[in-house]
């Protein structure tokens, strides 16, 4: 094969080799692909030594290898995480596993906490003031309006989202302010 074929072998090569690593580090493939991984090195070991004299293929031959090598430390570093179990998408399914494991067949269902009384407050200034920014009346905008409201959309949002831990925001689409809710992050 020439070497502009080979370029072009080895650029395919990476792309399905960055596919396979990302699809491995999600869980869909359960191993490892060492095998495609040294075919990829095999082809950079044929040309690593050879004088490449056309620039545009030594240029695109030195891209791949240096692409090649930012994501194999990448990968790399992944894989160490996931053998310390340091890896977030790890801990992620194993907290579920675990929840799933520890949660009992037939259990009363949480009630969830109500919204603390600080969380409450801002809402209800940030809610006041985007009503106002909005030129809309705000003189109806209450703790207990407010409270009422969130408590009625808990649980659909608790089945959407798929968790109980998530904040409110105050929001404006289409010139109306909105209360938006999102995963509470720790």
């Amino acid at each position: 094969m020439a070497i502009a074929d080979d370029i072009i072998l080895l650029e395919q090569k990476m792309n399905e080799l960055i596919s396979r690593y990302e699809k491995y580090f999600i869980g869909l493939e359960k191993r490892e692909p060492l095998q495609l991984l040294g075919e990829v090195e095999k082809l950079v070991r044929r040309y690593s030594g050879v004088p490449i004299n056309n620039t545009m293929h030594k240029h695109r031959f030195t891209m791949l290898v240096a692409r090649l090598n930012t994501y194999r430390e990448h990968w790399n570093r992944i894989l160490k995480l996931m053998e310390e179990g340091r890896y977030s998408r790890d801990r992620f399914i194993s907290n579920l596993h675990l929840r799933q494991k520890d949660k009992p067949a037939c259990r009363e269902p949480d009630i969830p906490p109500a919204p603390v009384d600080a969380d409450l407050d801002r809402l209800v200034h940030e809610l006041r003031e985007a009503r106002k920014a909005c030129s809309l009346p705000d003189d109806k905008i209450t703790r207990e309006l407010i409270a009422a409201t969130i408590e009625r959309q808990r649980p659909a949002l608790a089945a959407k989202l798929g968790t109980e831990n998530f904040v409110f925001r105050v929001v404006v689409e289409d010139g109306k302010p909105k209360l938006k809710a999102g995963l509470r992050k720790h």
